[in-house]
């Protein structure tokens, strides 16, 4: 029971954050000087935003820029505040200064806006101390929240890889469960295929994050103490490979249901892979070796049916990938040996990334702008409420403006609905006049309850913290009941503020990725077919290149979810993509099958090979010309698959039947895509048929562009 609990994500994370925030505070209790300790806790929110608790190789270099940047703009702001410039000039060239890291790595972003909660802090306490101390708070602070995690990460080592291979283990559970009971729906892919699409993204998710993980970790002295963790990690990935190939013959499936009780042989193997999945994602987390595994009982079933219909190939099927993956359950070993260290994050130093940073079509330079410009309008609107620091404002914006509109305004939702219910609470109990120290030990417990469900229900985490914030104050300055109703109408303007800056400061719609992520996917389909029809396959490449696919198509189909969320597309087009992305998922599930095959040295004449190759190719690139233009070209009247009649001469091998199919999808997908991208409405078209404009329904992509 111990060992569940302390080793639970939820609450090994909620008692890392709640001692780091209050034993400051308990020092200063026992110092006599409890104002310096509750300023002393606000430092973490810097560096919780920054993600200087990451496990990295780098973590003290890491640490020491954390803690210079927020010193820097400490400074700056006091500095300036002095000579008396402008406060949203001061935070919009600070946010245009910072955003280059976005360009460095994914990591450095994070330090932008904590650089920026940095400097909003400081405006708070400006004029009430020199400017030496707000300077010296935040390098003594960082270096606590360092070395305090440090030492909580070398206390529970492995732990948060331990956490992300759990949660993929028991995703890959979730995922063959749910494939292999949706049997009977295989012949109307739109039932079957969402539900699927959603675990697969949940899949390809965290593995994305378990290989960001392994690079981030030092591979010196450590390297033996996550051995164990890198042969499971491997595991995985064959999991996810044998479990996530298509059952791409739908008829055949429904045939060997009919003539056989096939349905429930299948089944009860998805079932017993499942419940094994969930036993080592729970081993996995809480660090026990894993018990004896085996399944032969239900694998000679599945066998049994494969020999008794030859000539169906759905039970060959099954049979051979439940084989692999209960060989890998009981082994606990991969197949294979792969090149983890393959996939590294790409890194800019810094004068290419100021490069980038400075040209108009920079992502990073139009996020810098955004949020500047929202930091200003803060401000001024902060000086027409005669609010000399409009701090909670500014912090507001800060806290709730996430990288997408979907999620800004989920965001804004649960920000806005917790800060009012932890404003009417703290309302009520301030006005009993509890004494200091209960008030500290309630604080204690709602900051450990917070941080409990933080992750998971955002908006009751905020209705603690902001009892805690009106707890501070209260402690600060004995009036935090004069507060409530100002911090209110500040959460208000800020929530307000941050949702028109992502509706109308140079948005970056999902809507208008889709076409370029499109596009990456089909040339990441392309590299891996090349590999697989290639002379001599090697494993390492080949699981490289079959992750590749899995992550872009991945991205795809998260743009696809959140354009689905944003408001003022023509959902005709929308059901289009989603059809598109369809095909996608079979293409990548026929990836995965091929890649099995050829590591396995099942492949095709060398000439055979050459012209599958070759007519792959051409369905790509003209799938990818739709993509490029809305106008019907030359190519429009040809078919893709015209090359396909030549290829048939006899019965097809295995490998053959996955490309004859992978070409009939490409067939459709440039079918869809000469329909969906003329049918792609814009924003700003959308913004005047809401003040009585024109319908955007019949605009193409390029004049929409």
């Amino acid at each position: 029971m111990w060992r569940r609990l302390i080793y639970h994500p939820e609450v090994n994370y909620a008692l890392r954050q709640t001692l780091v925030l209050c034993l400051p505070v308990a020092v200063g209790l026992a110092l006599g000087n409890l104002r310096l300790g509750l300023l002393f806790s606000l430092v973490p929110a810097c560096c919780n935003m920054a993600g200087l608790d990451t496990p990295h190789k780098r973590f003290f270099k890491r640490l020491i820029v954390g803690g210079c940047l927020f010193a820097s703009c400490s400074l700056i702001v006091q500095l300036l505040m002095r000579e008396n410039v402008p406060l949203p000039a001061i935070f919009f060239g600070m946010a245009l200064l910072l955003g280059v890291t976005a360009e460095i790595s994914s990591l450095h972003a994070r330090l932008f806006p904590a650089s920026m909660v940095a400097a909003i802090f400081t405006l708070s306490l400006a004029g009430n101390m020199p400017v030496w101390q707000p300077m010296l708070l935040y390098a003594l602070g960082t270096t606590w929240y360092g070395l305090f995690n440090r030492f909580w990460l070398w206390l529970w080592r492995e732990q948060p890889l331990r956490e992300t291979l759990s949660l993929l283990y028991r995703e890959l559970a979730n995922y063959c469960e749910a494939k292999y009971s949706l049997l009977t729906q295989h012949t109307c892919p739109e039932k079957a295929l969402p539900p699927l699409l959603t675990r697969q993204q949940k899949v390809v998710d965290l593995i994305s994050q378990c290989y960001q993980q392994l690079h981030m970790l030092s591979t010196g002295s450590q390297q033996s103490d996550y051995k164990r963790l890198l042969r499971i990690f491997q595991v995985g990935l064959d999991l996810q490979e044998h479990i996530s190939v298509s059952l791409h013959q739908p008829e055949e499936v429904q045939k060997l249901i009919e003539k056989s009780h096939a349905e429930a042989v299948i089944r009860w193997n998805a079932q017993i892979v499942a419940s094994r999945l969930r036993v080592l994602a729970d081993d996995i987390l809480y660090h026990r070796y894993p018990r004896r595994f085996s399944m032969e009982k239900p694998l000679s079933a599945l066998a049994k049916i494969a020999r008794q219909h030859p000539d169906n190939p759905v039970g060959q099927f099954c049979h051979y990938h439940f084989s692999r993956i209960a060989r890998v359950l009981r082994t606990q070993r991969p197949l294979y040996a792969r090149n983890l260290m393959a996939d590294r994050e790409r890194r800019l130093p810094l004068f290419p990334a100021l490069k980038n940073y400075l040209s108009l079509k920079s992502t990073a330079l139009r996020s810098a702008a955004r949020t500047g410009v929202m930091l200003a309008i803060g401000s001024l609107l902060g000086s027409a409420l005669h609010l000399p620091k409009p701090w909670w404002i500014l912090m507001t914006i800060m806290f709730v403006t996430q990288n997408g509109y979907g999620a800004t305004r989920v965001r804004i939702f649960h920000r806005a609905g917790g800060t009012m219910a932890g404003l009417l609470v703290a309302a009520v109990t301030l006005h009993f006049h509890v004494p200091e120290g209960y008030m500290l030990l309630g604080m204690l417990l709602i900051t450990l309850i917070g941080y409990l469900i933080i992750r998971k229900q955002y908006g009751l985490a905020t209705v603690g913290f902001t009892l805690t914030a009106v707890y501070t104050l209260q402690l600060l300055s004995l009036n935090g009941d004069r507060f409530i109703m100002t911090r209110l109408v500040d959460t208000l303007i800020g929530c307000l503020i941050a949702f028109g800056g992502m509706v109308w400061l140079w948005p970056q719609w999902q809507s208008g990725l889709l076409r370029q992520n499109a596009h990456d996917t089909l040339e990441e389909d392309q590299q891996a077919i090349r590999l697989i029809l290639s002379v001599n396959p090697q494993p390492g490449p080949l699981a490289y290149e079959r992750m590749r696919v899995n992550q872009a198509h991945n991205a795809l189909y998260n743009s696809l979810n959140q354009a689905m969320q944003e408001p003022g597309f023509n959902t005709r087009y929308l059901t289009d993509m989603k059809l598109w992305v369809t095909h996608s998922q079979f293409i990548v599930e026929h990836i995965n099958a091929m890649t099995t095959l050829a590591r396995e040295h099942t492949l095709l004449e060398p000439a055979l090979a050459q012209r599958y190759l070759e007519s792959c190719e051409i369905a790509i690139q003209r799938c990818q010309q739709r993509l490029e233009y809305d106008e019907p070209g030359e190519t429009d009247s040809a078919n893709i698959l015209e090359s396909m009649d030549m290829l048939n001469s006899g019965p097809l091998s295995t490998l053959e039947q996955h490309l004859q199919r992978v070409l009939g999808h490409l067939n459709a997908m440039h079918t869809i895509s000469s329909i969906a991208w003329r049918q792609r409405p814009h924003h700003g078209i959308w913004l005047k048929r809401r003040l009585g404009g024109e319908n955007p329904s019949v605009r193409s992509l390029s004049q929409a562009d």
